[in-house]
């Protein structure tokens, strides 16, 4: 069996370096923090082991490894991009090509789609599904609604909210007597929000992977769902959930909005989307369902 190839990600950030000399303005060209850049170097010379860079306090140079690769990238890199380039729509003023995870694309975008497009009737978009911020990258899209912390998604992107991790559900019965949806892949979920709660809940039936696919879970009556308030905006205003408690705890991570590609179209769009999720939707009452009691007692 053929040996497992590097992620091409890692290949990515080693020719921006090599070629800027620098680990800031590489992370700066193609959309990573400059942490995140140092660390898939690192990954490449320890999947390699050969060391590929000296690192000094002024910036970095090649080593000789360093230059015998470099230009073998650059060679497969260009492959890369010429074999896709016809696959890529035209980049005019009709078009856009916008980033985000399933979870925004599905329960934030596509609910309000319809009356972007009433305004915009001449402009087509493409959506790519992403959900961390390295493979947005690779994606190269003009608007970009990245997921994860503020260190993680980058100085070049804005915070999408308010937002807050609310409890969604389509049931009427007690919080405590449903079984709870858990969002893996975050920092806080149903321990934290129990604390802050003051209630003691019982371990988690079902596990999503993330708040979009929690959401489905909960307005398909299975349960309650710990999610985030921008993303379960739309579910609440058509009624397809309510709000189970009204406890709602801060996240540690949420969804940040970022524009690649400056133009009037693009940035409309980013404007347009910022202001779905400004105002609080239509119905934000709390289920009758809801109570504080304990599971104990």
């Amino acid at each position: 069996m053929a040996k497992s190839l590097p992620p091409l990600n890692w290949f990515r950030s080693f020719e921006a370096a090599a070629r800027t000399l620098s680990s800031t303005a590489a992370a700066n060209e193609i959309g990573l923090t400059q942490s995140a850049v140092s660390q898939q170097i690192r990954a490449l010379e320890s999947r390699l082991g050969v060391v590929l860079f000296a690192r000094h306090a002024r910036g970095l140079t090649l080593t000789d490894e360093g230059r015998k690769l470099l230009p073998q990238v650059e060679a497969a890199l260009e492959t890369l991009a010429t074999a896709t380039r016809p696959y890529a729509p035209a980049r005019d003023s009709a078009h856009i090509t916008v980033a985000a995870s399933l979870s925004v694309i599905e329960w934030v975008i596509a609910p309000a789609l319809p009356a972007f497009h009433a305004r915009h009737p001449g402009l087509s978009v493409r959506f790519v599904s992403t959900i961390w911020p390295d493979e947005f990258s690779v994606a190269r899209a003009d608007v970009e609604i990245r997921f994860g912390s503020q260190k993680q998604v980058g100085a070049n992107a804005t915070a999408l909210g308010p937002d807050s991790l609310i409890v969604v559900s389509n049931s009427t019965a007690p919080l405590a007597d449903q079984p709870l949806i858990e969002t893996v892949g975050t920092s806080n979920g149903w321990p934290a929000w129990a604390h802050a709660s003051g209630m003691t809940l019982p371990d988690p039936t079902y596990f999503a992977d993330s708040y979009g696919l929690a959401l489905t879970l909960a307005a398909q009556g299975n349960g309650a769902a710990l999610v985030s308030s921008v993303v379960a905006r739309a579910a609440l205003r058509s009624g397809q959930v309510t709000q189970a408690h009204p406890r709602a705890i801060t996240g540690a991570e949420g969804y940040h909005l970022a524009v690649q590609r400056h133009a009037p179209e693009t940035d409309g769009f980013a404007a347009w989307v910022a202001d779905l999720v400004q105002s609080p939707p239509a119905d934000t009452r709390v289920s009758s369902g809801s109570d504080q009691r304990s599971t104990t007692g």
